[in-house]
């Protein structure tokens, strides 16, 4: 039987679910910190890194995604993120997420948005050895739950609804509102936070942590 790309990441999303509980309970879902990244189309790759090939430095739980072995600073008006990793594979839009204290150590008031959703971002600098670009697309995050349209169903949820996560770690308890469903049927389950947002919470220090997720009662 041919193992075909689809069928792998079944067995990848199965296994997955097995090991957090995630198959018995619909409402557990793993928090994984987003630490600062930058996604870059393939001009601005080029630009930055002339004669190289985006290279994975480690897969991402998302599928076809990537850490690569690219870095970058990234330049504001007073200061710079040292070493920005790349995220692959290439994009339409270049874009950088940072955190919010970030956002105001380096003078930029990045808006809270989802990926993607750039108009009327600011601009940052994004520099290397070899080259310079100009981003008009710096943001902070909104924590979202990626996931699969199964996944939704079960929840009761769809694209762009609003979900509570309660996330409990040692000495801290914590409930995350405005949390943005998005499932695509590719997506495996999994919550992204920020560093800001870790921190608040405990989240990442040590073994994994799991939220539950709070869907509203539909008026």
């Amino acid at each position: 039987m041919e193992l075909t790309e689809e069928k792998l990441r079944q067995i990848i999303k199965k296994v997955i679910q097995e090991q957090t509980g995630q198959a018995s309970d619909p409402h557990r879902v793993q928090v994984s910190v987003s630490n600062h990244h930058i996604h870059l189309t393939e001009d601005d790759f080029k630009t930055l890194f002339p004669g190289q090939k985006m290279t994975p430095f480690k897969p991402l739980k998302q599928p076809k995604e990537f850490a690569s072995t690219s870095v970058a600073d990234v330049v504001g008006p007073n200061g710079k993120i040292s070493h920005v990793r790349v995220l692959g594979p290439c994009r339409s839009h270049s874009q950088v997420e940072i955190s919010r204290s970030e956002a105001i150590a380096i003078g930029v008031d990045a808006p809270i948005r989802l990926s993607g959703h750039l108009d009327g971002a600011p601009s940052v600098k994004l520099v290397t050895p070899d080259g310079e670009v100009t981003v008009q697309g710096v943001i902070v995050a909104k924590r979202h739950i990626h996931m699969s349209n199964d996944d939704a169903a079960k929840l009761g949820v769809k694209l762009g609804d609003l979900v509570s996560v309660e996330i409990k770690t040692p000495d801290r308890c914590t409930i995350y509102n405005d949390v943005v469903a998005r499932p695509r049927e590719d997506f495996v389950e999994e919550m992204h936070i920020d560093t800001d947002e870790a921190s608040a919470a405990n989240v990442g220090m040590g073994a994994p942590t799991f939220g539950r997720i709070i869907v509203p009662e539909k008026k």
